[in-house]
């Protein structure tokens, strides 16, 4: 009988080895079996293919969306949709800061000041680290004199370090401050469910209709205590400045959103969020003892509502830092940590299969229909680009004699081609909304730099194996051999100084 312990240490092991087992299986039969290996290869990568244009169809109708949503007056239609109840609800947004400089504070607070939903409706709560005492002391001093008196309410709290039971990280802070932020709201006699909760980086800069937007879906959520809110993550405030392949990760993870917002059966909470401080409270807050507490909010709640909580999508975005550094390979090392620490949501893996033996009442087809999702999005993740550009033609270069002389080793290579060809179809769909999606051209930088946005797409087969697949692949074999990565602290820099 094994413990609890062991249980648990056994299914934290369970996406390492799937992956693994499935990088060392293709290997072993590209040696003992490389005819099943080249049949294998090609109906994989005509699924792939059938996946990616799959992909590009759900990308077209979430970009319609996202045109739509930012062309709409939001608050007009709320006060006319929802009179007198609108006013009801409380705006609250969490912002954790480390050591990130003031540019980066002001540009968040500027955004949220010149939102199309009023700033004195909004309750801005900051919350530092005692860690970093002296730089939170004097980015405390410019926040009051700077922005007292704009919104509701500026809120500043201290994160003390070393509490037991934490991690340092962004998910500790925002613990302590929803915490704090109770007392604050229990002290004014406010209804949880009435308090719509953002947590945000601290580099988020939101669009003007993001809030009257947020709380016009609230209002119309026939349940909205049962539902978080994901908005469209851009990667935008200092692209121009970036590298080429900070600037390709960063549209990927934009286009997988925008994928995402259009699958609601497979949409999880991801980076900046909005959800009721309700469902936050009655799940215990953002966990703080993990690293992917942005994620794991959303599976805490559908355990705790045995199934019965969703994600709403946000069309209207909101736009952070690519992990940029003064030099383009502290860029990259950033860049690389980041993408690890993504790829830590491993975790949620172990924690969910945890959770259904502890909720029997949940159905074991919701059950199936969160993992499976969950689970399949890391392999293809640490799995696919490696399949792709390196294993796919291993069973070529290791065929025998007898296997050269066949017309399907010398045919596969001509359908591998046509299919990438075909492939290429959402590459030309991304590389063209890329450039839809930029923002406006800074003067310091010549016209012809849009040449450098396409010519940068030649750069993806690079990035997807190096700052995708094995940051993916280290931080499953971490988690596979018990070795948990702490929180680390992006690096993000808007311009030279």
């Amino acid at each position: 009988m094994l413990t609890d312990y062991q249980r648990y240490r056994f299914y934290e092991m369970l996406p390492g080895l799937s992956i693994w087992g499935t990088i060392i299986g293709v290997v072993v039969l590209s040696l003992a079996r490389p005819l099943w290996m080249l049949y294998a290869i090609l109906v994989f990568d005509v699924y792939w293919v059938l996946r990616v244009l799959y992909f590009s169809i759900y990308l077209v109708i979430s970009w319609r969306r996202f045109r739509r949503a930012v062309a709409t007056r939001w608050l007009p239609k709320l006060a006319a949709e929802f009179p007198g109840r609108w006013e009801t609800k409380i705006n609250v947004i969490f912002l954790p800061l480390y050591n990130e400089e003031w540019a980066v504070v002001e540009a968040t607070l500027e955004a949220l000041r010149h939102s199309s939903y009023p700033a004195s409706r909004l309750y801005v709560v900051v919350s530092g680290e005692a860690r970093q005492a002296d730089h939170w002391r004097q980015i405390q001093e410019q926040l009051k004199t700077r922005y007292t008196g704009r919104f509701a309410d500026l809120i500043c709290y201290t994160h003390p370090a070393d509490l037991p039971g934490e991690i340092p990280g962004k998910g500790s802070n925002i613990n302590w401050a929803e915490h704090q932020f109770k007392q604050y709201a229990d002290a004014r006699h406010w209804q949880y469910r009435d308090i719509i909760i953002s947590v945000f980086d601290i580099d988020t800069v939101v669009h003007p209709e993001y809030f009257a937007h947020l709380t016009y879906l609230y209002c119309r959520h026939p349940r909205p205590e049962r539902s978080s809110f994901q908005p469209l993550t851009l990667y935008h405030n200092n692209l121009w400045e970036s590298p080429a392949v900070l600037r390709l990760m960063a549209f990927g993870t934009t286009f997988w959103m925008l994928f995402s917002l259009a699958r609601l059966d497979h949409l999880v909470t991801f980076s900046s969020h909005s959800m009721s401080f309700q469902a936050a409270l009655d799940s215990g807050g953002h966990a703080k003892d993990i690293v992917s507490e942005d994620s794991r909010i959303f599976y805490q709640c559908w355990l705790h509502y045995a199934g019965d909580y969703e994600v709403t999508p946000l069309y209207v975005p909101v736009s952070m830092d690519t992990v940029r550094e003064r030099r383009w390979w502290m860029s990259l090392k950033n860049l690389y940590y980041q993408q690890r620490r993504w790829a830590w949501g491993s975790e949620n893996i172990p924690y969910l299969l945890w959770g259904f033996r502890r909720h029997p009442e949940i159905s074991w087809r919701k059950k199936i229909g969160l993992l499976l999702p969950e689970w399949e999005g890391k392999w293809s993740w640490a799995v696919v680009a490696i399949l792709i550009t390196l294993l796919g033609r291993l069973p070529l270069w290791l065929a025998g004699d007898e296997l050269r002389t066949s017309a399907l080793f010398f045919n596969t290579p001509h359908m591998l081609e046509n299919l990438m060809r075909l492939a290429m179809v959402g590459l030309f769909i991304s590389a063209i909304l890329s450039l839809l999606l930029l923002p406006r051209r800074p003067e310091s930088h010549p016209p012809h730099r849009y040449l450098y946005m396409i010519l940068q797409w030649l750069l993806l087969p690079f990035s997807l194996l190096f700052f995708s697949a094995l940051p993916c692949l280290d931080a499953v074999t971490h988690l596979m051999f018990g070795r948990y990565l702490g929180f680390n602290v992006s690096a993000k820099k808007r311009s030279e100084p």
